[in-house]
């Protein structure tokens, strides 16, 4: 699961946190004097779809390359919890890898609390090994979002990591054994939504309303373009009520219909696998989500033939953009930490080739130049995505102050559940999204 489990995700998860301490080596050949310091790196690490002992053989591999340090390894599903009480009692990390999104929002309290280190500097550094500057082996775009640069200030304070193109994903051979196309237009998906209906199939599922954030971000722009998302981002007055957001807000309510019956009942931290299931069993078609998809649901049944397929969200008409959010962890140095330029040495360690490699053994894909052209299989489909016409959003709401009960991804996102049960309808939802960015709009940072 995304940054549920997360990342949930997109959940969504990684964390790494590195404390360091000097310890020192004693050369008995010269009467027990120190003949060499070293520093101790702790790196903490959530344990995601991807597994941990990616981050054992990166950090073996960091050890080789810099003798210098000694790296402490901590990976935990949990890792908000293992972290959080030394963080209160003042022991930092000294890099934290933990994307946005999660259910405990560590990272956003960080940010609201301008709690981070600028890590511009890092960009400008030599990748740890090779003759390349990290912002030159980068895929343009991942460091200019506010998903890296949180105060819209040229400063980058998150450094892009494990990235995956999101959109729905399918049965490709229930599509072909049904003489079904993908559709390319929400009118297209509608009369596909009619079609399975009447073979009692329904169209739509979704594992958590979380995942709705990288559904929700790529309509937007969808409806009114990249200018349109960015105001939307920063919480421009009346932005939700415009025309754009309207019509948004009516796809998803729309959609809701026809949305399989069960999926609310499972749609929690628990028991969303069986949701996804139902992509598996065709009892649904589509469903929206990310490339760790395959890997969660690798040892689940499913039907024969089964074949996955991906997807960019359908046009609002034909011949529009279709885009298909990417979604990425974020790697970040506390502002208190003790060893920043060690933090930042690691920071760009993760970018080697040889870091890369071992990574994206485990399916983790850092944004590096050319990296898709090296994949295979599954991935070489989802992560060609954007080769095949889809667009890439990228990027969230702007930093602001905290404000007391007040929460633009409940109010967004989890209160579908509610849109698709009925409980709520898509008008009062709607008003209650621009009264809850005009709250947040004042606290901007």
């Amino acid at each position: 699961m995304k940054k549920k489990v997360l990342l949930t995700g997109m959940s969504a998860l990684l964390s790494v946190s590195l404390i360091a301490c000097q310890s020192s080596k004693v050369d008995n050949s010269k009467g027990g004097k120190t003949s060499e310091k070293k520093q101790t790196l702790h790196v903490a690490a959530l344990e995601s779809a991807y597994g941990k002992d990616m981050w054992t053989k990166v950090i073996d591999a960091y050890e080789d390359a810099n003798p210098k340090v000694d790296v402490e390894l901590t990976v935990d599903k949990n890792i908000e919890d293992a972290i959080s009480p030394n963080m209160k009692a003042g022991n930092y990390p000294d890099v934290v890898l933990l994307a946005t999104g999660r259910k405990l929002a560590l990272t956003e309290t960080l940010i609201k609390d301008k709690a981070l280190e600028d890590v511009t500097d890092v960009l400008d550094r030599n990748v740890y090994g090779e003759e390349v500057k990290v912002k030159d082996k980068l895929i343009p775009g991942f460091t200019s979002t506010l998903a890296t640069n949180p105060y819209n200030e040229g400063k980058t304070y998150l450094a892009p990591m494990f990235y995956s193109p999101t959109g729905l994903f399918y049965n490709a051979n229930l599509l072909k054994e049904k003489g079904w196309e993908v559709p390319k237009t929400w009118d297209e998906m509608w009369a596909l939504g009619d079609k399975a209906k009447a073979e009692g199939i329904a169209l739509f599922t979704y594992p958590t309303t979380g995942y709705f954030d990288a559904f929700f971000y790529s309509l937007l722009l969808e409806v009114g373009g990249p200018d349109f998302y960015n105001r939307a981002m920063k919480y421009e007055d009346g932005i939700w009520n415009s025309p754009e957001a309207t019509k948004a807000f009516e796809i998803v309510g729309k959609l809701a219909k026809y949305t399989e019956k069960t999926t609310v009942a499972n749609a929690n931290d628990k028991d969303y696998t069986k949701n996804q299931q139902l992509i598996l069993d065709n009892k649904a078609l589509f469903m929206p989500n990310g490339t760790w998809v395959v890997g969660e649901m690798k040892d689940a049944p499913r039907a024969d033939g089964f074949e996955w397929g991906m997807t960019a969200l359908p046009a609002i008409d034909n011949g529009g953009d279709r885009y298909a959010f990417t979604f990425f962890e974020q790697m970040w140095v506390p502002a208190q930490a003790k060893n920043k330029d060690a933090a930042k040495d690691f920071l760009t360690y993760v970018y080697s080739d040889e870091a890369a490699a071992i990574f994206a053994e485990a399916n983790a894909i850092q944004p590096i130049e050319g990296i898709s052209e090296k994949l295979t299989g599954d991935n070489k489909l989802f992560y060609s995505i954007y080769d095949s016409g889809a667009k890439a959003g990228m990027g969230g709401f702007a930093a602001t102050e905290a404000v007391e009960g007040v929460s633009m991804a409940d109010t967004l996102f989890r209160t579908i559940d509610s849109i698709v049960s009925g409980d709520k309808k898509v008008k009062d939802w709607q008003e209650s999204v621009e009264k809850v960015s005009d709250q947040l709009r004042s606290a901007l940072k």
